[in-house]
């Protein structure tokens, strides 16, 4: 058992007063086990108290802090309904009522003839102000460590049965330790920086005395927050990257480029030169990101790297997220590399046993080049000849170690496979260099010449009935369409549409053509089914959740409605406007919203104006900050509470610089044996969240 030494931020926090077992327990529920776990337990939030006014001048809903003084004897109020205690308080404008719900003991706070600044929101009925369970402070107190008024109050993440009032207070005790909380950032990081040391900052983050204090330590703490991102980033990546990979032998490609049945854009060039230079170096093996907008032509470079592979003699593994999309890559892949000599096989759970055992055969015996699958290409049973090849589809489904079990199946003279992975999710590049701090990065940053950009509108309710006429136009021509909603059933939310009453509503309104549902809680062949169906056309209008973001290839589809659209990010919305348009035929997509504040009609109007995914991604990472991408975070790196992508985008680059400057220095990190520990903590949690 751990023992801990008096006075350090390594004590549990049941030395604080106040926390026993019963509040351990709760502090627990937001992973808060020592009081340095209390210390960087940051605010969500900041509450300004420094805003004084006179009661006169309060308008009805304002929230404010008034200096007054008690006029009345507090008088505890015993009705039909709850008890309160009521007084009277005014300053030199105006006089107002205060009123205690809650709190019978109230009035022994406050006394006749005694200024105090109350904190609250005032509730004006003509000349009459009344002030509900008000903040209550001493005149003398304000901005002092213990005051609740005068100076920014932190707001903290709570758990049920933990109150900011408690919090706080626990907080200003844990302070006392601030002088031991280990400095993660280097002292000539913080130096070259301008940045504050640990316990100042923790200081001006839990108690700040104004606002210059609460920048300055929020500046630092976001900073290291970047800080220690890049360096797992960087760590994690030199751990992960091969040390031996086989050097691609020389290869002429206009072969694959004049069997193509178009011609790949300036960008596909690019990319496929960047990673066949990595595959051609030798030494270490390729670990690349391929980020493109769908229809950008990720499949052709894929074709160009299998093609490549496949004349050194190597193997190609390629692994999708579901069959159906495996499938769409195995018909792509063979259309173009067959042609060339290149045999191309599928293997999915799907497959019939003895087509199984043939497939097996082939790629165990080298007659199978190229291998497209599912998941089913990391069971123990797939035996590669050479496998020095892997490509996975949409990077954010498979985690790290999904991609290294794949590429451990590589064989060749003591090599490792290449790696390339590949995501229709255009991401800043600030912010990919981050959260895919483990690969190198190629961006097809244009689309193929000859796509019909998809024309994208926001309507409203009262425009609902000329929609759906519309919708029966393009389904009269035999045409496709989706509806999106944002729930699976109806909840208490009645604002928001379910796929499930509006499947039926659907099936109402077009009652000529079939339609049917799609979401996530339905079992995986059931939903293999329906997308099949669709795919074939036997379904005209498919109503589903956001399991159809990432899906199969359907020309013909024409159509999509996203229904509550102020409740999808932009890069969202992007990917799933990208189901349409996939084909010659003019495609649209209707946005339905009925909120306009808040920023909302400007992100969708946002969409209205570009096709540009990558366009859409910088603006979404400006309107609404990083929380979109993160959920695409590989698990195991630091967590990001006082920084935001979207307003600290130069502070991202400094803090990558710092890290790199700092690995330079000191590779093994002797000299920071506090960053080190923590670095290594990371690692390992990386290791086992995997």
């Amino acid at each position: 058992m751990k023992t801990f030494e008096r006075g350090s931020a390594d004590d549990p926090v049941t030395v604080l007063h106040g926390i026993g077992k019963t509040t351990a327990a709760l502090l627990e529920r937001l992973d808060i086990f020592t009081v340095g776990d209390l210390l960087r337990h940051f605010p969500r939030a900041f509450e300004d108290r420094m805003d004084y006014a006179d009661i006169a001048a309060l308008a009805d809903g304002q929230t404010a802090c008034v200096r007054a003084e008690v006029t009345g004897t507090p008088v505890l109020i015993r009705g039909k309904n709850r008890p309160f205690v009521r007084a009277q308080a005014a300053d030199d404008t105006g006089v107002m009522t205060l009123m205690f719900f809650n709190s019978p003991h109230a009035g022994d706070r406050l006394t006749v003839g005694e200024r105090y600044v109350f904190y609250g929101k005032a509730q004006r009925a003509g000349r009459h102000v009344t002030m509900i369970n008000p903040v209550i402070d001493s005149e003398e107190t304000p901005g002092s460590g213990g005051a609740q008024t005068g100076r920014p109050i932190p707001v903290y993440p709570l758990t049920a049965g933990l109150s900011q009032t408690t919090l706080r207070r626990y907080m200003r005790q844990a302070l006392a330790y601030a002088d031991g909380m280990p400095e993660l950032l280097p002292e000539s990081i913080r130096e070259h920086y301008g940045l504050i040391p640990i316990a100042d900052a923790l200081r001006g983050i839990h108690a700040p005395q104004d606002a210059r204090e609460l920048e300055r330590a929020r500046e630092r703490l976001a900073f290291e927050e970047l800080f220690l991102l890049a360096m797992v980033l960087s760590k994690r990546r030199k751990k992960l990257l091969r040390t031996r990979g086989a050097a691609l032998e020389p290869c002429d490609m206009e072969p694959f480029y004049r069997a193509l049945p178009y011609t790949l854009t300036g960008a596909q060039r690019r990319a496929v030169g960047e990673a066949l230079g990595d595959m051609a170096r030798g030494g270490e093996a390729m670990h690349r990101l391929l980020q493109g907008d769908v229809g950008s032509g990720k499949t052709a470079v894929a074709a160009a790297c299998a093609y490549a592979a496949a004349l050194s003699g190597w193997q190609t593994a390629l692994m999708a997220p579901t069959e159906i999309l495996a499938e769409q890559h195995f018909r792509s892949l063979s259309a173009l590399l067959e042609p060339l000599g290149i045999h191309v096989d599928l293997l999915t759970g799907g497959l019939p046993a003895v087509t199984r055992r043939a497939v097996l055969g082939d790629l165990a015996g080298g007659a199978t080049r190229v291998i497209v699958g599912t998941q089913a290409l990391l069971t123990e049973s797939v035996v590669y000849q050479n496998l020095l090849l892997v490509i996975t589809d949409e990077q954010h489904r498979f985690g790290v170690v999904q991609r290294a079990k794949l590429a451990e199946k590589g064989a060749g003279d003591g090599f490792d496979p290449h790696v390339l992975v590949m995501s229709a999710t255009p991401i800043p590049r600030t912010l990919a260099l981050v959260l895919y701090g483990d690969l190198d990065i190629s961006a097809l940053d244009e689309l193929p010449p000859g796509r019909t950009p998809v024309a994208t509108r926001v309507l409203t309710d009262k425009t609902r009935l000329r929609a759906y006429g519309f919708m029966q136009t393009l389904f009269s021509k035999g045409q496709q369409g989706y509806v999106v909603c944002p729930h699976i059933e109806d909840s208490e939310d009645d604002d928001v549409i379910s796929v499930e009453a509006h499947t039926k509503t659907l099936a109402e309104v077009f009652p000529a053509y079939r339609v049917a549902c799609l979401h996530g809680r339905m079992k995986p062949a059931e939903k293999e089914r329906i997308m099949r169906a669709f795919a074939a056309g036997e379904i005209t209008l498919l109503v589903s959740t956001t399991v159809i973001e990432v899906g199969v290839n359907v020309p013909n589809a024409t159509v999509m409605v996203i229904e509550n659209a102020e409740r999808f990010g932009l890069a969202q919305l992007h990917q799933l406007r990208g189901r349409v348009g996939r084909g010659e035929l003019p495609s649209y997509c209707i946005l339905f919203s009925e909120q306009t504040g808040g920023g909302t009609r400007e992100r969708l109007e946002a969409l209205c104006k570009t096709n540009d995914g990558f366009a859409l991604a910088q603006e979404d990472l400006r309107l609404r900050g990083p929380g979109d991408f993160l959920g695409v975070r590989q698990s195991g790196v630091p967590g990001l509470h006082l920084s935001s992508f979207g307003a600290d985008l130069s502070m991202l680059s400094d803090a990558q610089d710092a890290a790199q400057m700092t690995n330079i220095s000191d590779p093994e990190l002797d000299g920071y044996p506090e960053l080190r520990a923590y670095v290594e903590r990371m690692l390992k949690n990386a290791a086992q969240a995997s």
